[in-house]
């Protein structure tokens, strides 16, 4: 997991040939004004899934891991919490891996928790179960899916 500001975004870029187009698109658009729903900026390859949803408590919030993509989740509106866990410590499946969705979810709570201001992400990789969406009332987020 990657915590950071999206002016520091640079720092990533070289991590996947994606980064940079998905970071350059965040950075040139206020998404924060864009209605929830999806778009897509390079097919299944790269896309955007604008959401707006109401804050959890951490035990309300499902710890979840993708295997085909990597998110990198940015906070636009309101405030967030995400739980974050070692996939490798996550015994107990909840509901089993759905390949069409690329998600499958854990029990339990997260191991760490970190708080997003608006204009900061976090980066979700394969081995890293998050719990998003923890808070109180409404959050604007988009949530970019890298294909691996």
């Amino acid at each position: 997991m990657i915590l950071d500001h999206l002016n520091n975004s640079h720092l990533y870029e070289g991590m996947h040939p994606l980064f940079k187009k998905a970071f350059d698109y965040l950075k040139k658009h206020d998404l924060s004004q864009v209605e929830p729903g999806k778009l897509e900026l390079d097919g299944d390859k790269l896309y955007l899934n604008i959401q707006n949803p109401d804050g959890k408590t951490p035990e309300a919030a499902r710890l979840e891991a993708h295997r085909k993509y990597i998110d990198i989740q940015v906070l636009l509106k309101g405030k967030e919490a995400m739980g974050w866990k070692q996939l490798a410590e996550c015994k107990e499946v909840t509901t089993e891996y759905n390949e069409a969705k690329d998600v499958e979810f854990y029990a339990g709570l997260g191991s760490t928790q970190v708080e997003l201001q608006e204009g900061e992400f976090c980066i979700f990789f394969p081995g890293d179960a998050h719990a998003p969406c923890i808070g109180d009332g409404k959050i604007k987020k988009v949530i970019v899916k890298v294909l691996i």
